[in-house]
This record gives C-alpha cells, structure tokens and sequence, in this order.
C-alpha cells in the first residue's frame, strides 16, 4: 500500500498536466470560430457580415457594422434574429431614424432579403443566408476533437480518477469506508455516462466536461481525506449538479424563453436570500446555512444561477440601458442581503460579477464607475455602523503575527502548502485536514499538501483555461445573452478562485469561499456545474454546444445546423 502511495504521488500530477494540456491545445488553440447569419450590402458595395443574433449598426468602432457618415449615429440601430430565422430591425433611439424600405420605423420591425434598410443617410441592402449557406459555411469551420481526441483524454482521466481513488483507499486501508472506493467507482462511471450523452447528442466538444470532472475528482479525493462520511453525500449533489447541468443547456435553446424566465428567476432568487436571512441561524458569525429535514444547503450558492441568468441581457432589451436599472435594484438587494448575512465574502463575488454584466450590457465606464463608488459609499456606512467588520481584515498581511490567533488558518495553510512540496506527503498523508473548514475554505492548502504543489497548480490552472476559453467563445457567440452569461459564470468561478487561493495564504483577506469544484460542499457543486452551462453555451464550434440545435439525423451528411 505505501508503494502505491509513494508512486502515486509522481504518477498524478504528470496526468494531471497532460489532461490540462490537451484540454488546454483543443480549447484555445486556433482562431475564433463564429457563424454567418446575414450580410448588410453598404454603398460602394462592401459587404458586412452579421456574425450574431443581436448586431448593432452605428458610427461607432464598438459597433458590430461600423457605418461612416455625419448622419449616423454612434449606436443607430440593431438587427435582430430569432431562433426561427426571422429578422427585426429597431432604432435605437437615433438621431435621423432608420427606414426600411423607405418608410421609418417606430418599433421592431420585420425585414427580409433584398429589403433596404436606411441608418440615418446611409442606405443598405439587407441579405439573410439561406439554410443552404449555413450549410456550406459548416463544412469549414472547426469542430472540437478533430486534433485532440476527447476519449484519449477522458480514459487519461480515468486513469487518474481511478489512481487517485486507490491511493486514499490505501491511505486508510485498515479503517475504510466502503463509501469511498464505490464513491470513486461511480463518478467514473458517470464521466463516461455524460461522454455517451454527449456523443448521443452528435457533440464532439468535451473539454470543459473534463475539466470538471478532473477537478470533481480532487475534489472527492479531498472528502476521502477529511470526511469520508460526507462523499455519499457529495456523489449525490454531483449528480444533482451533472443534471441540471443538461437541464440548463437544453433549456439555453430557447431564448424566448430565456427571456420569459429571467424575472420569474430573479424573483427566486431573492425568495431564497430572504428566507435564508430570516430563518438561519448563525453559525461563526455569519447566517448562510440552512436546515431542512436534516439536509443543509447554501442557498446563496444556487442564487448565482439566477443572478447570471436574469442579468445576462438578450434579443432587444440589450440595447435598451433603462432596462439596466432593474438589474441594478436586483444586485443592490442580493449584495445587500448577503452583507446582512455577515457574508462578506460571497457578496464580494456577486459584486464583481455585477460589474462584468454591467459593463457587458452597457458597454458604459461611466456605470461601472459609478457603481463602484456607490458600494464604496454603502461599504463606509457599513464600517461606521458595524466597527467589528473591521476585525475581519485585521490580520490580512500580518497572519504570522498572531499564528495562534487571528492568522491560525492562513499560517496553517501556509506551513502545509509548503510542507508538501512540488509532489506531495501522499494521500492521506497531510495534517491540516483536522483543522476545521480546511476542506473548505483552505482547499488549496489541503491539495498542496497531500498531493502536491504543482497538482494544486493545476486545478487553478483548470479554472483559468476555463474562463480563457469562455471570453474566446464570447466574441463568436450567437446571442449576446450566451456572451455575457459565460462571462458572468466565469467571473464568479475566477473570483471564488482568488478569494479562496490567497485569501488561505495571506495575500488577500480570508473571506471564507470555496474552491469550485475542489472544496467540499454539495451546494457548491451543484451550482458550479449549473454556472459551467452557461459556459457551454456559448461555445461557438461546430457541433460543440448543445444548447444550439443541430439538423435532423436525415441532414448529418450536409454537416450544417438550423437556426
């Protein structure tokens, strides 16, 4: 058994970099890919390519059609599409109008190929593609898998998956939990589960599910290591989590229907805040648990989805800035509710997610700005009302000065992280799981220390390929609501990532929130693998999403997808 051990400590992280890496080459290798939907003929000749669902015209460089010309507009217009494949023109509040076919509109209005389209003085003529040039502008463009094969690496993970299983197994041997073997045996079972989904859905893409599920599996490794009574538990929010994951993208294909549902979500939301803020009790201070039956949940970690979900922007609302303000009465009163939890923490991690979402629908410094100084201002009045918030941050940089005190996690984290070295004690092996919420809010210093440095590394460098990836799919995205929500999803993952990571080792202040996917806690799960949805969503390749409809099984030789 410590032969298995003492190997498995070289063997892990070596897989781990070559599952990162060729996740890494298939995901950000190549030039953004995005589709063609229509071409706007200006005078001259000069053909435009509409590469969204949502394209503002204006005289703007940020416009997705830049129009020259006196008359124009800085953001005169926007052509839509909906998932039928119709089109709408509407003025966005232009100086000189915009006529279609040479009458001006007053409101979203229908247009169709060979129709001229008139944004202030500037006239054009408006081209919707075919199904037919979908078809064949398919046949060209990129499709995951073909340079990286998604099976190698995923029996590369299970390989790892199943390594890293036997190792804690052994590291207990005497005094094992039957639980954490059959644990082990049925997240791999469920990885090739969600690869056959996948694949029955004629998608080639599955790098960010492997990114998950390598991450997934540090995270088990780390209940094996701490609460080897919990991974029950954990299995099942997995599963929970890897459902509503599919639940998500399906139900992402519909953006009518997206927009229908954004209030009703919101609304949720804040009913999860408020009766999480009058019925929790407090627990270290802070009251973000809730007990029900024997079962206890985080809800703010569930209200992330709806936070992403509700302020990510679609169809013509987007151009409508008015319309930022409920979202802005929406983050103040999430913001707010969590700050009364004593959660400073997650708060933060909605704040900055705010302010993505913000810009992205705006397109306006001047609101994010002004936002920063609002909560500036909100954060003083706090302060002054509640000096003991101060206390928090009072040992943030100076943790070594009170180790035994107000720096006892961080120093312990530290002492850990340094202890094991590039490749670990061993699994099992490492102490600082007996402090309380190690596995938890100290992850990084757990993983460290019993697998090793550089294993750690990697889960952090998971997650940042991960975001990488989702600002790169953005500019190809279909919608604008796919752009933003991956953005908005990403932004709370790499906030989560940093806040945990140096907040345990003294760089930031210790806030206290998790390590997606790596630290222990089924709500967390689940609402990580809701988040990674909205990832999936806007990955432009071919044949990659599934929240985008592919041809029927009757039309796969044309290699094409409908609207």
């Amino acid at each position: 058994m410590e032969i298995l051990i003492s190997l498995s400590r070289y063997i892990l992280p070596a897989l781990g970099a070559v599952i990162v890496f060729r996740c890494a080459v298939s995901m950000l290798s190549g030039r953004a890919d995005s589709e063609v939907w229509g071409t706007l003929t200006l005078p001259g000749g000069r053909r435009e390519e509409l590469r969204n669902w949502e394209n503002i015209v204006g005289r703007s460089g940020a416009s997705d059609v830049v129009l020259d010309g006196k008359s124009v507009s800085g953001t005169h217009g926007a052509l839509i599409r909906d998932a039928g494949g119709n089109w709408t023109v509407h003025d966005l509040h232009s100086k000189k109008g915009v006529k279609v076919r040479g009458k001006a509109v007053s409101g979203p209005t229908a247009i169709r190929t060979g129709d001229t389209v008139t944004f202030g003085g500037v006239t054009t003529v408006f081209t919707a593609a075919t199904a037919s040039d979908q078809r064949e502008r398919a046949k060209s463009r990129r499709r995951p898998g073909a340079r990286v094969s998604p099976s190698l690496t995923l029996m590369l993970l299970t390989l790892f998956t199943a390594l890293l299983g036997l190792s804690y197994c052994a590291s207990d041997w005497e005094d094992l939990n039957n639980a954490v073997p059959m644990a082990f045996l049925i997240l791999i079972g469920l990885m090739w589960a969600v690869y056959a989904v996948t694949r029955s859905l004629r998608r080639t893409g599955f790098e960010l599910e492997t990114l998950a599920f390598f991450l997934t599996s540090v995270g088990f490794g780390v209940c094996a290591s701490s609460a080897p009574g919990e991974i029950v538990k954990e299995l099942v929010c997995l599963a929970a989590g890897v459902v509503l994951y599919f639940l998500i993208g399906v139900s992402l294909r519909d953006l009518a229907l997206v927009k229908k549902l954004r209030f009703p979500m919101a609304a949720a939301g804040l009913a999860l805040l408020a009766f999480n803020l009058l019925t929790a009790g407090s627990i270290f201070g802070a009251k973000n648990w809730i007990q029900i039956g024997g079962v206890t949940f985080q809800p703010s970690e569930l209200v992330k989805i709806c936070f992403v979900f509700s302020g990510a922007a679609t169809l013509d609302r987007l151009f409508a800035k008015r319309n930022l303000l409920g979202f802005l009465l929406f983050s103040a009163a999430t913001v707010g509710c969590l700050a009364a939890m004593s959660d400073f923490g997650t708060a933060a991690v909605f704040f900055v997610c705010y302010i993505v979402i913000a810009f992205m629908r705006s397109g306006s410094f001047a609101t994010v700005l002004l936002s920063l100084g609002g909560t500036g201002f909100a954060a003083f009045i706090a302060v002054t009302a509640r000096p003991y918030i101060l206390q928090r941050f009072a040992t943030w940089g100076h943790a070594w000065d009170a180790p035994n005190a107000g720096g006892y996690q961080q120093t312990r984290t530290m002492a850990a992280a340094a202890s094991g070295g590039l490749f670990g004690l061993g699994a099992g092996k490492g102490r600082l799981h007996y402090i309380f919420a190690a596995d938890t809010d100290m992850v990084f210093g757990v993983v460290a220390e019993e697998l090793g440095l550089i294993l750690a590394v990697l889960c952090v460098t998971a997650l940042i390929v991960v975001a990488l990836f989702a600002v790169k799919s953005a500019g190809g995205a279909r919608s604008s609501f796919y752009a933003i929500a991956a953005c908005a999803s990403v932004t709370i993952l790499l906030t989560q990532l940093i806040l945990n990571v140096f907040g345990s080792l003294d760089i930031l202040p210790f806030t206290g929130v998790t390590f997606p996917l790596v630290s222990r806690g089924g709500t967390s799960l689940i609402a990580t693998w809701g988040l990674l949805a909205f990832v999936k969503a806007a990955d432009a390749r071919q044949n990659a999403s599934f929240a985008i409809r592919l041809p029927k099984k009757e039309k796969k030789k044309s290699g094409g997808e409908d609207g």
